[in-house]
């Protein structure tokens, strides 16, 4: 069986809980399409977290790899478009690291875009009735480091597809904020999306946002 690999982040920054860590648990061992999906959890710390994404990719050998992460101040499911080659942290991660202005990868492209189908997958997650909306920046700090490692990693191959989707505060971190539920189904709804369209959709008047 194919796999699907699903990673979330440990909390970070004082916090006691992070959405993508909780929903990635809650999607392992779930079975869509002749795929078998492996939740996750990446340490939010820069280096330790692309180590532990490659060795997942190497383990797991999955079709499709969605890292999710916790946007706070976000009211949307927000798939993500592109990555920078570029660390700059407002804070320090989870092992005290905090570079400042520096490329994640010496020498390597400006920026990567996302494998994912961005589009038909905010497209699904608004018919659903959910909040989504494409963003077009994933920051600088350790979500970004691994969207961008991820795509690094998977460049030059077209047999594993790759990307990042960021997920609001849940209610107990502040608002704005959506329930566990509702982001479980969205992140649930993106990966059946990306399963079944391989090529993004074209939408009347460009992309969504």
């Amino acid at each position: 069986m194919a796999s699907v690999l699903v990673t979330g982040f440990e909390p970070f920054g004082g916090a006691t809980e992070n959405p993508s860590e909780q929903i990635a648990r809650r999607l392992h061992g779930w079975q869509l399409e002749g795929h078998d999906v492996v939740g996750a959890v990446l340490p939010c710390a820069f280096h330790a977290a692309l180590r532990e994404l490659r060795r997942l990719i190497e383990q797991h050998d999955p079709v499709l790899v969605i890292c999710l992460g916790q946007a706070g101040g976000r009211v949307a499911i927000t798939p993500e478009r592109v990555a920078i080659n570029l660390d700059d942290a407002r804070i320090a991660d989870n092992r005290g690291a905090q570079p400042s202005d520096r490329p994640i990868v010496r020498g390597g492209p400006t920026a990567y875009w996302s494998t994912l189908p961005v589009n038909a997958i905010v497209q699904q997650l608004r018919t659903a009735r959910l909040p989504a909306e494409v963003s077009h920046t994933a920051g600088t700090f350790v979500c970004n480091h691994v969207f961008y490692g991820l795509m690094h990693e998977l460049r030059g191959q077209r047999r594993i597809r790759g990307g990042f989707i960021h997920v609001p505060w849940l209610p107990s971190q502040g608002k704005p904020a959506m329930s566990l539920v509702r982001m479980e189904q969205g992140i649930r709804l993106a990966v059946t999306t990306a399963i079944r369209v391989r090529r993004d959709v074209k939408l009347p008047g460009g992309v969504l946002h």
